[in-house]
């Protein structure tokens, strides 16, 4: 996949799948802005100095005039990967107002005015737009537990596929992915007796993002594709 030259925005491009896509990215020759808000995460940053990549720092990415200034300041855009997002257990009798509103913030009004601005910026010139949702977003019954979560990355699912149908005339094409749990420090220090081995590697996630937001993908468009890996 060939990204020569081609200007990519990755939020969440700090974390541990972002780094994987950022990584991807730039070795297929993109060039990758990569907006943040955790200053710490971003010093950690492994491609922080890379020439191919720019950060943008705070920049809250829910904020609905922040949004469409930080795409203003990219020159011709031909992909946005919104990665960024939040994860939290709670059961519904146990979570507030607040605690739902978080989720809905971090997970699908990121991904919306994120998708928005994108738009403005690929009018006339196509492109593509990446979304991830999350395995409980396509299998609700695996939402137990965490049903903020699971409604805001469902609505996340939505959102792609109606703005694949919107916008395809305009020769943009939006998909996907739907992680279940991956293979990250975080995640295995959470669940230490998981099995690990059956995890999603944040790379094998990465590559199949990279498709997806390449020229090379000229016909998928409106799918939430799953990577589950063997969990």
């Amino acid at each position: 996949m060939d990204f020569s030259n081609r200007h990519v925005v990755v939020t969440g491009g700090t974390g541990a799948l972002g780094s994987a896509v950022v990584s991807a990215l730039v070795e297929a020759g993109a060039i990758c802005h990569v907006p943040y808000i955790d200053a710490a995460e971003a010093e950690r940053f492994a491609l922080r100095t890379h020439p191919q990549v720019k950060l943008i720092g705070n920049v809250e990415l829910s904020d609905e005039t922040a949004v469409p200034k930080l795409f203003a300041g990219i020159p011709r855009l031909w992909a946005s990967i919104h990665l960024v997002g939040g994860f939290a257990m709670s059961p519904v009798a146990s979570t507030t107002k607040s605690d739902l509103m978080k989720q809905v913030d971090m997970n699908f009004v990121t991904a919306f005015l994120c998708c928005a601005a994108a738009v403005r910026a690929m009018s006339g010139a196509g492109g593509r737009i990446v979304n991830v949702a999350t395995r409980p977003a396509l299998e609700w019954r695996l939402g137990a537990g965490m049903a903020a979560y699971t409604a805001s990355k469902a609505a996340v699912a939505a959102l792609t596929v109606a703005l694949a149908e919107e916008v395809v005339k305009d020769g943009i094409l939006v998909n996907a992915v739907a992680p279940s749990t991956m293979d990250t420090p975080a995640n295995r220090k959470a669940m230490p007796k998981a099995d690990h081995a059956a995890w999603a590697k944040v790379e094998e996630v990465a590559a199949t993002i990279l498709f997806l937001a390449s020229p090379q993908n000229r016909v998928t468009r409106g799918a939430v594709v799953p990577v589950y890996g063997r969990s």
